[in-house]
């Protein structure tokens, strides 16, 4: 063989080589999910989150008259709004540049799209609160209807974000942990600023029933882990996490429902 042909094959070789390792190293995604637990790790997540139940069920039971919060200044509502304002720029420029790394590592990466029902949730929500409230008059009652349906999915959203940050997949190379953090922090930001928000309205008071509907949805959750807490592809972790996030709805509405007696708030025609 000649020199000249043996030196093209050789390339050849090495360039077919080169081109199996890039697509070893960077396969393609046809859904975005994350890992599922298993074995130690989804009964100890799921005693953990029957134990955040009961104690949120314990303090429900305890909290017999409805607990008022105190609400903030001017100066501190004001910051409380540019906080959330700024949660929310943060957390679209994250995501952004989270989506490149991830396109980027895989080019044929496809994002699952899972419906459950948070709009329909959020409309009856707002309608729910809206009614509830309109005895403060309807510059309260539009706030409570508009802050309580943004605040009631991330009642769900902050646990459920704790659960999966260290799961999701694709992991993006070198550092997946590092883009996770990147990806979820503003997330808790907006979590927690929005929710926040709650302690701008009069008509808010901490219930029972909310307590308990959040119990309800650790429960769920529980459950879910019981089962991996896997992605809602199959139809029970798609029951799961339907049934979660309605209990988050209710949680929220519940926040509305009580008396000034301290009893719970009887809708009148």
């Amino acid at each position: 063989m000649k020199p000249g042909i043996a030196e093209d094959l050789t390339r050849a070789d090495a360039l077919i080589q080169l081109a199996q390792a890039q697509g070893a190293a960077t396969p393609p995604h046809a859904a975005a999910h994350w890992v599922s637990y298993s074995g130690d790790a989804a009964i100890c997540l799921a005693i953990v989150l029957l134990a955040v139940a009961s104690g949120l069920a314990y303090a429900g039971r305890r909290l017999r008259v409805p607990l008022k919060v105190m609400r903030p200044g001017g100066v501190a509502a004001g910051f409380m709004i540019a906080i959330w304002l700024l949660a929310i720029y943060m957390d679209g420029i994250a995501a952004f540049v989270y989506g490149l790394k991830v396109k980027e590592a895989y080019p044929g990466f496809v994002a699952a799209r899972v419906r459950v029902g948070t709009f329909v949730d959020a409309l009856v929500t707002f309608f729910v609160i809206l009614y509830l409230t309109r005895r403060w008059g309807w510059k309260v009652a539009l706030a409570s209807a508009v802050i309580g349906t943004a605040a009631a999915p991330m009642i769900f959203e902050l646990p459920f974000d704790l659960i999966v940050m260290a799961r999701t997949n694709p992991p993006i190379p070198t550092h997946p942990m590092l883009y996770r953090q990147l990806f979820f922090l503003p997330l808790f930001l907006i979590e927690l600023s929005t929710m926040s928000l709650l302690t701008l309205l009069p008509s808010v008071r901490v219930t029972g029933y909310a307590c308990y509907s959040v119990a309800g949805m650790f429960v769920v959750f529980a459950g879910w882990a019981a089962f991996g807490f896997a992605f809602p592809a199959e139809p029970l972790p798609l029951a799961l996490n339907v049934a979660s996030k309605m209990l988050c709805f209710v949680a929220a509405i519940m926040l509305f429902v009580w008396r000034a007696d301290g009893g719970v708030l009887e809708a009148k025609a």
